[in-house]
């Protein structure tokens, strides 16, 4: 089940193929859409935390997301 903060987002009033492309297809169309979203961040964030293996969340490819999990954390 998704958080409640996702019905804000514009990915529900667009078609969600586009943030499903096929495989090597363009995901351009969905981070456009995804730069002028109020949630971006915490969608980013959502996916990651939640190691979504499809599609464009927040702004970031499958492949975006996974070079971020594999990058080691920050030292404070």
């Amino acid at each position: 089940m998704l958080p409640s903060w996702f019905d804000d987002g514009l990915c529900a009033q667009t078609d969600p193929d586009l943030f499903f492309p096929e495989k090597g297809g363009s995901t351009k169309g969905a981070k456009d859409v995804c730069q002028e979203c109020p949630i971006r961040i915490e969608c980013a964030n959502y996916a990651i935390d939640h190691q979504e293996r499809w599609g464009v969340w927040g702004g970031l490819s499958e492949k975006e997301r996974r070079r971020l999990r594999q990058q080691p954390a920050e030292a404070s």
